[in-house]
C-alpha cells in the first residue's frame, strides 16, 4: 500500500513523523482511524488544561498542521496522502472541546468524529474537494470535529451536564 521509501522517511524527518501521526498513518488499512486512536492519549494529556489553554493548544496545533501537511505533501508530491493523519488529531481534539473525560465520552467522540470524517456531509465534502494545500488537508477535519463536538454537546456530553 505505502511506498517503503515513504515509510523510512517518516522516521527520518520530524515533519513527516508528525504529519503521519507519530507513525500511525503508516497503517495498511484505515490510517485515519489509527491516527484518531493515537490522538486519544494525547487528548487525555491536554484535557487537563484549562479550557482557554486547551483552545489555544488546538489552534496552535491547527496552524502547525497546516504548515506541516503542506510541506510534507510537497515533499511526497501527493496532495493529502492517505498516511497524513495529523488532521485527525486536531479534528478529534476539537470534537472533545469542553467534553468531560470518561471512557464513554472518549469512545463516543471517537465514533462521532470518525462518522463525520468518513461520511463527509456538506460542507465537509465540498471543502475536501475544493480547498487545496495544507489548509485544505486540515479544514475538512476541523469542520468534522466541530460537527462532532456539536453532536457530543447535543446528546449531553458537556461540562456540568
Amino acid at each position: 500500500m505505502f511506498d517503503p521509501a515513504i515509510n523510512r522517511q517518516v522516521f527520518r524527518n520530524w515533519r513527516h513523523f508528525v504529519a503521519f501521526g507519530l507513525g500511525s498513518g503508516l497503517a495498511r488499512y484505515a490510517p485515519g482511524t489509527f491516527g484518531t486512536l493515537v490522538a486519544i492519549p494525547l487528548f487525555l494529556v491536554i484535557s487537563a488544561l484549562p479550557a482557554w489553554l486547551y483552545a489555544v493548544t488546538v489552534i496552535a496545533a491547527f496552524a502547525l498542521g497546516v504548515w506541516i501537511c503542506e510541506t510534507v505533501s510537497q515533499d511526497l508530491r501527493v496532495h493529502d496522502h492517505g498516511g497524513i493523519v495529523f488532521d485527525e488529531f486536531v479534528g478529534y481534539w476539537i470534537t472533545m472541546f469542553l467534553v468531560p473525560v470518561s471512557w464513554l465520552s472518549v469512545l463516543a467522540g471517537f465514533a462521532l468524529f470518525r462518522l463525520f470524517d468518513i461520511w463527509k456531509p456538506w460542507p465537509i465534502r465540498w471543502l475536501d474537494d475544493h480547498v487545496q494545500g495544507g489548509f485544505g488537508i486540515m479544514v475538512d477535519d476541523v469542520v468534522a470535529g466541530v460537527l462532532a463536538c456539536a453532536a457530543m454537546h447535543a446528546i449531553g456530553f458537556q461540562v456540568g451536564g
